[in-house]
C-alpha cells in the first residue's frame, strides 16, 4: 500500500496554524505575512503536497465547524436550539460536522476565546445568537472564518445572515393601521439585541409614514438589557388598541397579562408577535405574526462558511432573508375591513 497523501490539515498541524490559512497560502490569497506564507509553502513541499497552481483549490472536505451560542439563549426548545439543530443537519448534508460550544457568561465577560478556536479544533465558527458587542468584535480579530447568524455588525469582519426584522415589523404594524388602529404600542427592550432594535425601527417607520404618534408610555420592556429571559411586561393604566410584540413568546405573555386585567384579545385589544415560533406552547387566540425563514437562513450561513473555508476572498456581506406575515386571530379590524 502507498503512503497516505498529506492534506492541508496535516500541513496546518505541522506549521501550527489553521487549514484555512494553509488554503489561502497555497492559493496565493492575501491576509497573512509573507514569512508565514513562506513557511507554509516550504512545509507543503517538504511533505510532498502537490497543488495545481494558486488560483483554484477545491472546497475543503469534512470541515469541523464550531457553533457558538451564548448560554442565555440555549434553553430547551428555544428559537436558537431549533436553529442549531437545523445547522447540524445542513452541515451534515454538505459532508461537514458541527461542534457545539456554549458560551458561558464568565467567558463572555472576560473576553475569553472559545475553546474550539483556542484549541484549533474548528476550521470555522458560526456565532448564533448575539453575544456582547465587545465579545463578537474580539472574535473578529482572529483569522478563523466566521459567520454571524441572526445578528450583524459593520465592524465584525464576518459574513452575516439575518431575517428581515425591520420590514417584517413594518408589515405587521402597517396591517394594523390599515385595519383602523391608530393607537399602537411596541413590546420589547429596544437595547437588548440588534434584532429587537430593528423590529422596533420597523414599527416606528410604519407609525411615522402614517403620521401617527409613538407614545413612550406604550413602549414596554419585556427583558433586561443583555438578558434573554422574557419577563411579563408592566401594563400602563391607559392602553392603546393594539400592541406589536418583538417575538411570539413575548406576545403570549402579553396576552396573559391582558387577560388578568380582564381584557380580551382581540375583542378589547389586538396583539401581534414575530418569528412564528412559540416554543411548542399553544397560544390562544392564534397569533398573527411574521414567519422567519429559518431554513434559508441556515442554508446561506453554511454555504457562506464553506466558501470562506475554501479561501474565497471577497468583501464581507450581510444577507437579509425575507419572511412572510401570517394573519390569524389575535388582532381585529376597527374599521370593518375584513
Amino acid at each position: 500500500m502507498g503512503l497516505k497523501k498529506p492534506t492541508m490539515r496535516d500541513i496546518a498541524k505541522a506549521v501550527g496554524t489553521s487549514a484555512v490559512t494553509v488554503s489561502k497560502a497555497l492559493a496565493g490569497k492575501p491576509g497573512m505575512s509573507e514569512k508565514l506564507r513562506g513557511r507554509i509553502l516550504r512545509k507543503a513541499e517538504e511533505m510532498g503536497y502537490h497543488y495545481a497552481g494558486r488560483t483554484s483549490l477545491p472546497a475543503p472536505e469534512h470541515l469541523d465547524i464550531g457553533i457558538l451560542i451564548p448560554d442565555r439563549y440555549f434553553q430547551e426548545e428555544s428559537f436558537y436550539s431549533v436553529i442549531y439543530k437545523k445547522l447540524i443537519l445542513k452541515l451534515s448534508e454538505y459532508g461537514h460536522f458541527g461542534l457545539l460550544e456554549i458560551l458561558k457568561a464568565g467567558d463572555e465577560a472576560s473576553l475569553t476565546l472559545p475553546n474550539l478556536v483556542r484549541s484549533g479544533r474548528a476550521q470555522g465558527l458560526i456565532l448564533l445568537g448575539e453575544p456582547t458587542k465587545a465579545y463578537y468584535r474580539m472574535t473578529s480579530q482572529t483569522d478563523i472564518p466566521k459567520v454571524f447568524l441572526d445578528f450583524y455588525d459593520e465592524q465584525g469582519k464576518a459574513d452575516c445572515v439575518v431575517g428581515d426584522n425591520s420590514y417584517g415589523s413594518y408589515r405587521l404594524t402597517s396591517h394594523l393601521i390599515r385595519r383602523g388602529h391608530t393607537r399602537i404600542g411596541f413590546v420589547g427592550n429596544r437595547r437588548a439585541t440588534g434584532s429587537i432594535m430593528d423590529r422596533y425601527l420597523g414599527f416606528y417607520r410604519a407609525m411615522l409614514v402614517n403620521n401617527l404618534p409613538v407614545r413612550e408610555e406604550w413602549i414596554l420592556n419585556d427583558r433586561e438589557e443583555g438578558d434573554s429571559l422574557i419577563e411579563e411586561p408592566r401594563l400602563p393604566e391607559n392602553l392603546p388598541t393594539a400592541f406589536v410584540c418583538n417575538c411570539d413568546l413575548t406576545a403570549r405573555m402579553m396576552i396573559e397579562a391582558l387577560n388578568r386585567r380582564g381584557l380580551r384579545v382581540p375583542e378589547d385589544i389586538s396583539v401581534t408577535g414575530f418569528d412564528d415560533f412559540t416554543g411548542g406552547q399553544e397560544v390562544l387566540p392564534a397569533l398573527s405574526t411574521f414567519r422567519v425563514d429559518m431554513d434559508t437562513m441556515v442554508d446561506l450561513a453554511v454555504k457562506s462558511m464553506v466558501e470562506r473555508c475554501s479561501g474565497v476572498d471577497r468583501p464581507f456581506k450581510r444577507v437579509v432573508v425575507s419572511g412572510m406575515p401570517i394573519y390569524r386571530d389575535s388582532e381585529r379590524a376597527l374599521n370593518g375591513e375584513p
